[in-house]
């Protein structure tokens, strides 16, 4: 599923065009990214976390070269599925 099945399927099942869905969807991702990018864990309940994990910096290798190289530190977004969902996807 991409953003445009996600569009339709809203505007489907809730009685809306698609541009008012299209609009929705794009606030409640740019509301998550908001809130992940000033740190905040995203709690969606049933569904899952969002949240914002610090990778230290690290030495690497180029996979091409073998040299060894400096990775540096950098923040990643996790996310942990709520057990509805879990349970859900596995029937």
């Amino acid at each position: 599923m991409n953003n445009s099945d996600l569009v339709e399927k809203i505007a489907a099942s809730n009685d809306l065009s698609k541009a008012d869905a299209k609009s929705l969807v794009d606030a409640v991702f740019a509301a998550i990214a908001d809130a992940a990018v000033a740190g905040e864990e995203i709690s969606l309940n049933g569904f899952g976390k969002f949240k914002i994990k610090d990778s230290a910096a690290r030495e690497g290798r180029n996979p091409s070269t073998g040299e060894t190289i400096q990775i540096a530190a950098s923040k990643k977004i996790g996310f942990t599925p709520a057990k509805a969902l879990k349970d859900r996807v596995n029937g």
